[in-house]
């Protein structure tokens, strides 16, 4: 089904006493363009979520904004430092034994000189929270993709009434176009009867620059390949990839088909049928800027 590029999603969980809120949102553009805004220590995890994020989506300015709560954490970790502890011992029996000195050494007083304890944050395992934070990802992207959906299929209603009313305007320039040959006939012999004050005129001279106004003014090639092109965008519509570049080319050509049937004749009637189908084609252009 048709998605739009334009989309938002959430989602909340943990990974171990770390609480991530996960939210993303898009807008339009012309290729992938994602960006991660998460706390710099885990920086080292934006890549595999830009990899998750690339699963669901093929094309638009995508952020993805990742909050982590640490309050409940337990990551604060307390670790005595052994060897430099010995250190001190030997240093302190040392001193006893050379000075005649008597006491037991205490742990209370140990823990008095520097370094015997050493606060430390512990260290956060990146896979296993870069897993956990994708599988968050990955719920908000769920419902992103559902909201792209539902814009989808608005935008792919609307392109279909306007391809509606395309189809009935080359329906009507299939009718006008010999109409118009008959009145630049009828406007030759006239022309011709004033000019020659005669009611009797050279009728193969008339069929000749019918016949060249005719094959100048013709539109059947045009008619042919705007039919085939709306058929196209019909097809587009109902696939499931993303087909919004796609749509954009065959947009192009069509215009580029109405633009020489405006070129053909300077009829009202022809005129006024391509600015309707040049507005009907704008619409669906619009329209399009938001398909993925």
């Amino acid at each position: 089904m048709i998605k739009s590029m334009t989309g938002f999603g959430a989602a909340k969980g943990a990974s171990g006493k770390l609480e991530i809120s996960v939210e993303i949102k898009s807008v339009n553009n012309r290729h992938f363009d994602c960006s991660v805004k998460i706390p710099r220590i885990f920086a080292q995890i934006e890549e595999q979520l830009k990899a998750v994020a690339g699963t669901y989506i093929s094309r638009g300015k995508v952020d993805i904004s990742v909050f982590i709560d640490s309050s409940n954490a337990d990551d604060i970790e307390v670790r005595a430092n052994h060897s430099l502890a010995k250190e001190y011992i030997m240093a302190l029996r040392e001193i006893a034994a050379e000075n005649n000195l008597s006491g037991d050494i205490r742990v209370a007083d140990l823990i008095r000189y520097p370094d015997i304890l050493q606060v430390a944050k512990r260290e956060i395992d990146a896979d296993v929270l870069g897993n956990d934070i994708g599988g968050i990802l990955d719920k908000a992207l769920q419902g992103f993709n559902e909201m792209r959906l539902r814009e989808g299929a608005k935008l792919k209603d609307d392109i279909l009434i306007r391809i509606e009313q395309i189809s009935k305007l080359i329906e009507l320039a299939e009718e006008v176009s010999p109409q118009s040959v008959q009145t630049y006939r009828e406007k030759l012999e006239a022309r011709m009867m004033e000019i020659l004050h005669s009611s009797t005129i050279d009728e193969s001279r008339i069929l000749t620059e019918v016949a060249i106004f005719a094959d100048r003014v013709a539109i059947d090639e045009e008619i042919i390949r705007l039919k085939s092109h709306i058929a196209q965008l019909d097809e587009l519509l109902a696939q499931s990839e993303p087909v919004g570049r796609k749509i954009d080319f065959l947009l192009q050509e069509i215009n580029r088909e109405v633009n020489t049937i405006g070129s053909k004749g300077s009829d009202p009637a022809m005129s006024k049928i391509v600015v309707a189908l040049k507005s009907e084609i704008e619409k669906i252009r619009e329209q399009a800027q938001n398909i993925e």
